[in-house]
C-alpha cells in the first residue's frame, strides 16, 4: 500500500517557502505521494446565509495544478489531485494542464476528480451546478481522447471539439483518473469509468456497501473490479501515532492500494507542526 500525505491546504498559509519545505521534507520522510484538495473561490458567509460549508472566503487554497508545476521541479513524489472539481472547469483546459503536470513529473501524476458541493463557485466560473453529474461522464471521455489522440473530433451534449489536439502529449496515455463521491450514483459512475476512487467512509460496513456498488457497476461495464485502485485517508489526532497505525492497518486489511495521512484540523499550526507530526507518523509506519 502506497502511503502519502494530504497537503494541508487550509493551514499552510501563503508562503511559497512553506510549500517548498513541506514537499521536500515529506519526500525525505519516505511518503510516496502528495494529495491536494481543490477550491477556486470561497463564498462570503455574511452574504450567503445561512452558510454551512466547511470552507469560506477566508480559507486558504493553493491552486493544485499550478502548485504541482512548482513542486515537480523540487521533488519526485507522485502528485495527486484529490479532487479537482471537474464540471466547474473547461474540459480541454484541464486536459492541457494535466498533460503539462504529467510531463513535468515524468508520468508521476493522478488526476482525481469529483462534482463538488459549492454552487457559489460554479456560478462564478460560469458552469451549471444542477447537471454536473451528467456532464462529468462526458468530460472523462473527452479527457482520455485528448490525452491519447493527435486530432480529436468530439460532439457531445455539452462538449464540442472539432479536429484539435494537445501538444505536447502527456507521458501517461491516458493519465489515470480517480473519482471522489459518496452516493450510490457516484459509486456506480466509479465502477463504470474510474481508474481508482477515494472513499469518503472508513473501513467497515459502509465501505463494504459502497464497494459492492462499485464492483457491480464495473462488472456490468465489462471491467475487472480488482483493477480499480482505492485510496483511504487517515487523520492525525491528539491520540498520536498508535491510533494512526491502527487505522492504517484497517485500510490495508480492507484492500486499499493507496492511503494518505491528513494532518489538517489537528491544531498543529503552521508547516513545522504538520511536518513534526508526519515525522512521527513516518517513524511509526516504518516508511524509512
Amino acid at each position: 500500500m502506497n502511503i502519502g500525505v494530504t497537503f494541508p491546504q487550509t493551514e499552510i498559509g501563503s508562503d511559497s517557502g512553506a510549500v517548498r519545505a513541506y514537499g521536500q521534507r515529506v519526500e525525505e520522510l519516505g511518503f510516496t505521494h502528495i494529495l491536494a484538495y481543490d477550491h477556486v473561490l470561497g463564498a462570503d458567509p455574511a452574504v450567503h446565509q445561512p452558510w454551512t460549508g466547511p470552507y469560506d472566503i477566508d480559507t486558504t487554497f493553493h491552486e493544485p495544478l499550478v502548485m504541482f508545476g512548482y513542486l515537480a521541479a523540487l521533488i519526485s513524489l507522485e502528485l495527486v489531485t484529490g479532487i479537482i472539481i471537474l464540471p466547474q472547469r473547461q474540459t480541454a483546459l484541464v486536459a492541457k494542464q494535466a498533460a503539462e503536470v504529467d510531463l513535468l513529473t515524468n508520468g508521476n501524476f493522478r488526476l482525481g476528480i469529483g462534482l463538488g458541493w459549492n454552487a457559489v463557485e460554479y456560478e462564478a466560473l460560469g458552469k451549471d451546478f444542477s447537471d454536473r453529474g451528467r456532464r462529468l461522464t462526458e468530460q472523462v471521455t473527452l479527457l482520455r481522447r485528448l490525452w491519447t489522440e493527435r486530432s480529436v473530433t468530439f460532439e457531445g451534449e455539452h462538449e464540442l471539439v472539432t479536429a484539435a489536439g494537445l501538444a505536447p502529449m502527456p507521458v501517461q496515455q491516458p493519465i489515470p483518473i480517480w473519482f471522489g463521491g459518496q452516493s450510490r450514483p457516484a459509486y456506480a459512475r466509479i465502477g463504470r469509468l474510474a481508474d481508482g476512487w477515494f472513499p469518503q467512509v472508513p473501513p467497515g460496513e459502509r465501505l463494504d456497501e459502497a464497494r459492492a456498488v462499485v464492483n457491480q457497476a464495473a462488472a456490468e461495464a465489462g471491467r475487472d473490479p480488482a483493477q480499480i485502485g482505492m485510496e483511504g485517508r487517515v487523520s492525525w489526532t491528539h491520540a498520536g501515532a498508535d491510533k494512526l497505525v491502527d487505522h492504517v492497518g484497517r485500510w490495508r486489511a480492507a484492500g486499499a492500494s493507496h492511503l494518505s495521512v491528513n494532518t489538517m484540523n489537528a491544531g498543529l499550526g503552521g508547516v513545522d507542526g504538520h511536518l513534526a507530526a508526519l515525522a512521527q507518523a513516518a517513524e511509526a509506519l516504518e516508511l524509512t
